[in-house]
């Protein structure tokens, strides 16, 4: 059984002078043979059993002297309880060891320390502090612990769980960071009170194993472990201040969206009725993201630009793009620049299917007292209007701006804007008045997609798609024909625009046959769920040979791949708007 020497008057200059002869005092019988082997000299209080076993206890750091707090902690410690027992000093000493970068020998000295035997203590110790502030009464029996004593050993613990870390022993790092939290709820089921341990470091102790412990799991290979830990992190009232519960939503959010698992919907405990509750990690994530973009709103966090572009992410692939432009539309001025808050709202809108708006965004942001030079808002902006008849002659202005405001040489941006100067110029060709200027703008508009094409060296599929279609429109099948197989070789079939296509300039030169043999290839190759536009070609074909009955049973497959994709989605407006987000993609 361990025993305590009682110290009446403890004095700081006799605890300064030596801490190897405090543990001597403190410890009798057993403990003190214990602790004579553990300090063998005034360098280093555990290091001898690890120089004897082949073990370096230093982690390549310089010595750090002791913090002095260590000494007044124990003084403190013995003033409120009149001795220092055995875990105590242990925890005492480890620190010591710690800051040393004795990160063996600390840990030696950690694993002394009963925790099982003090865990009780320490909770009744905190529940009766709690209970004392309360209700303001001197009744009470005294707690088993001090409050520092309390501080101490829970410092030992997270300095135990810090050394686990340094090892690359995660597991069992994330396993004693976990006993400082099962300690504190348990003993504070309702949550910390506000200035609780502010006279000691129980306080900040707590908030580095809140913080640490998640990163324990996900270090450790346990992504479910990791992501109870954040939500109890952020559901439980620890007192931590708005920057480090912002930290934690953050890198919290950040998990979901890359971890590469699924993590099961939470269960709140404070659930409201009819509040909404995420039902997979993309929506925790987008939630998570809002609430610290309403904090930088509401001026209680710093603004972090990373914040917007997770979020961005998030809502590009949940698909809902206009509530992402909500979220920027409610950043304060001055948040962003106006530059970037008229760039990110008109992405957001043109992904929303809203180009008028996004393009008025656009023309606000490329007028003189602006940014008339961006050139990828001039590009977005030739795109927006390239495929519009009555905004095409604008578009081509766009593209020419574009192209003027270049810089540098970039073979990219240069055969993108040549590609959307030809689209545009193509557009512009139908709103001809004679037979004359329509061949004047298509051949101008197969010059700038001729010349796209060659700038990026004959490699770029999406390039390579519009001049197949601009020969295709001008009637110039053959070159059509040749643009369209090498497309498909250059995608490698993996495009299905590529097979259809192929399919119908075919058809355009009456070879029906050969397109129902390059659409039968390209089901082949292609899932139920993308079938749709390629089953409702071939019935085409099949109907112009005259193929009634298997046109029929063309269209009863279309309809069932139709059926599945309705019920999939939930709404045809849902379905409709994802296979126009897909087509718009080119």
């Amino acid at each position: 059984m361990k025993s305590k020497i009682r110290i009446k008057q403890p004095r700081r200059a006799g605890l300064r002078r030596d801490l190897g002869q405090i543990m001597k005092c403190l410890c009798t019988g057993e403990q003190l043979r214990k602790v004579d082997k553990m300090i063998p000299s005034s360098e280093s209080l555990a290091a001898k059993d690890y120089s004897l076993s082949g073990y370096s206890s230093k982690i390549g750091v310089p010595e750090k002297k002791p913090d002095t707090r260590n000494i007044e902690e124990a003084e403190l410690s013995l003033r409120e309880s009149s001795s220092l027992n055995y875990e105590e000093a242990r925890a005492l000493l480890g620190r010591i060891e710690y800051q040393k970068g004795n990160i063996e020998a600390a840990l030696h000295v950690f694993e002394g320390i009963d925790i099982a035997a003090i865990s009780p203590k320490m909770k009744l110790t905190l529940s009766k502090r709690v209970d004392r502030r309360k209700r303001r009464s001197h009744d009470y029996a005294p707690p088993p612990m001090s409050i520092h004593a309390v501080s101490l050993l829970l410092e030992a613990i997270f300095l135990k769980a810090k050394s686990l870390q340094h090892l690359q022993r995660f597991r069992e790092a994330a396993q004693s960071c976990t006993v400082i939290l099962d300690i504190v709820e348990s003993s504070l089921p309702e949550g910390l009170p506000e200035n609780f341990g502010a006279d000691c470091k129980l306080q900040e102790t707590l908030i580095k194993a809140v913080e640490l412990l998640p990163e324990l799991w996900k270090f450790g290979d346990s992504p479910h472990e990791a992501i109870l830990s954040y939500r109890r992190a952020l559901l439980h009232q620890w007192n931590l201040d708005a920057e480090t519960t912002a930290r934690i939503q953050k890198q919290f959010a950040i998990f979901l969206l890359y971890c590469g698992g699924e993590a099961s919907p939470p269960n709140l405990r404070c659930q409201i009725d009819s509040s909404f509750v995420p039902r997979n990690n993309i929506e925790e994530a987008i939630l998570l993201l809002m609430i610290l973009l309403r904090k930088v709103s509401l001026k209680r966090i710093e603004w972090d630009p990373s914040i917007l572009d997770h979020l961005s992410f998030a809502l590009s692939m949940s698909g809902d793009l206009r509530a992402l432009a909500n979220q920027i539309e409610e950043l304060l001025p001055g948040v962003i620049s106006r530059k970037e808050r008229y760039n990110f709202l008109a992405l957001c809108y043109y992904g929303a299917g809203e180009d008028l708006v996004a393009l008025n965004l656009l023309r606000k942001l490329l007028q003189s007292n602006e940014d008339p030079h961006c050139v990828p808002a001039l590009l977005m902006a030739s795109r927006i209007c390239g495929g519009k008849p009555n905004l095409a002659e604008e578009g081509i202005k766009f593209a020419h701006r574009a192209l003027e405001s270049l810089d540098e040489e970039c073979s990219e941006l240069e055969g993108t804007g040549n590609l959307l100067l030809g689209v545009a110029r193509s557009t512009h060709s139908n709103s001809a008045l004679s037979d004359s200027e329509r061949v004047s703008r298509q051949s101008e508009a197969l010059q700038a997609l001729e010349r796209a094409w060659k700038i990026t060296s004959m490699k770029d599929p999406n390039i390579l798609y519009y001049l197949c279609l601009e020969n295709a429109e001008q009637r110039k099948l053959e070159a059509a024909l040749y643009y369209a197989k090498y497309l498909l070789k250059l995608e490698g079939g993996s495009n299905i625009k590529g097979w259809l296509l192929l399919a119908r300039i075919l058809s355009a030169q009456k070879r029906f046959v050969d397109g129902e043999i390059v659409l039968n290839a390209a089901l082949d190759q292609t899932g139920k769920w993308d079938q749709g536009e390629l089953l409702r070609t071939k019935a085409k074909l099949q109907i112009a040979q005259g193929q009634l009955k298997s046109a029929i049973e063309t269209y009863s497959q279309l309809l069932a791949v139709l059926q599945v994709q309705s019920k999939s989605f939930g709404s045809g407006r849902r379905l409709h708007k994802v296979y126009f987000t897909r087509e718009k993609a080119y």
